[in-house]
């Protein structure tokens, strides 16, 4: 394959590993910029195969499937952070694939993610590697409580991980996560949750939406708003991180930083969470309340394209419908300056998301 960018056509064909509302997402992106999209998803009934021309329900080691795939594709993306490593070094061999499995790897495991972003000189809560329960103890010796326990890998949405506190018995909590390795996190004491979505192009090309402030309900993203209460300092601080952090990846597509918002001294300051290598939730908000939705952006960037302006539209609110709320779509609708979004889902489980809802108002 050559190493010179790949910049894609109208008519062209974006492969998208995963099947969800990310992916959905993306392909109604494509569709009006005239790409057209090819899902590849493991599960029956995935609610973007809705929305694609083409789809392919296959395993991500299923390599004849993938090879098949990647023959009939033009660049390659994922909307989820654990599509295999090797499914996307297999794939990059056939087709270009963004972001790359470097990015993918890093992100995929906590500690990896957690010692790559405090190489580059960004603070991060303190942090240690956990294998067994005496790594454990050591850590908490070291680090103190209260801390949180997290499997290195596969936790999202609060799963695979527990907080620890003064009393909390250190065997319990290690079980309580598997006894999988794990990562020590010191507990951050911080004001309020923000993150930032950005997106860059494999020439270097880099734009970042302002900060999103973001609330979260039994571990799950339950609103988001923008402009977050944040200094313009640190709006702009937030955004140089996650231009560095993209750099260093050599990142292609969007992707967001997790942040605290901490205050020190009545100063505000960031500190990183996590890296989501992929468009993100707390970015929905840009689909009708910005002048490039973020996924849109994503399709830009992985395409080679210019990326498009990540202005506001007003004062932009954000809500998750989980479970049985998606029920209200019917008042949702009848709500003027609502914009109602349903990803298709069969079934409505509690935790699960059904969709969201966006609010555009005026700048007070």
């Amino acid at each position: 394959m050559s190493t010179e960018p790949k910049i894609l056509a109208p008519g062209d064909t974006i492969g998208i590993l995963g099947g969800g509302q990310l992916a959905r997402m993306i392909a109604l992106a494509a569709a009006p910029l005239g790409l057209k999209a090819h899902i590849y998803a493991p599960e029956e009934g995935s609610p973007a195969f809705d929305v694609a021309g083409t789809h392919t329900r296959a395993a991500y080691d299923d390599f004849a499937a993938l090879e098949r795939f990647a023959k009939s594709v033009d660049v390659v993306t994922y909307e989820f952070e654990n599509v295999p490593v090797y499914t996307a070094e297999f794939l990059s061999r056939h087709v270009p694939v963004h972001p790359g499995a470097r990015a993918l790897g890093i992100t995929q495991d906590r500690l990896e993610e957690k010692t790559f972003v405090s190489r580059l000189g960004i603070e991060t809560a303190p942090f240690a590697a956990v294998q067994d329960e005496a790594e454990l103890e050591a850590a908490l010796a070291e680090i103190g409580r209260p801390a949180v326990l997290k499997t290195r890998r596969f936790g999202y949405d609060g799963k695979g991980q527990v907080i620890i506190r003064e009393g909390d018995d250190a065997a319990a909590a290690f079980k309580a996560v598997g006894r999988h390795p794990s990562i020590l996190e010191g507990f951050v004491p911080f004001e309020r949750e923000v993150s930032v979505v950005a997106a860059r192009t494999e020439d270097g090309r880099f734009k970042a939406y302002e900060v999103t402030e973001n609330e979260h309900r039994h571990h799950i993203l339950f609103r988001s708003t923008v402009p977050a209460d944040v200094t313009p300092a640190v709006d702009a601080v937030a955004r140089e991180i996650a231009r560095r952090i993209g750099e260093s990846l050599g990142y292609v597509g969007v992707f967001a930083v997790e942040m605290f918002l901490v205050v020190v001294d009545g100063a505000q300051g960031v500190i990183v969470n996590e890296i989501a290598p992929r468009v993100h939730n707390s970015g929905h908000w840009t689909l009708n309340g910005a002048l490039t939705s973020q996924f849109e952006q994503h399709v830009r960037a992985i395409a080679g394209w210019p990326l498009g302006a990540v202005e506001r539209l007003g004062r932009v609110e954000m809500t998750n419908l989980i479970g049985d709320e998606a029920d209200s779509w019917r008042d949702l609708l009848d709500e003027p300056g609502a914009h109602l979004h349903l990803y298709g889902k069969a079934e409505a489980r509690p935790g699960r998301k059904m969709g969201h809802v966006t609010r555009i108002f005026e700048e007070d």
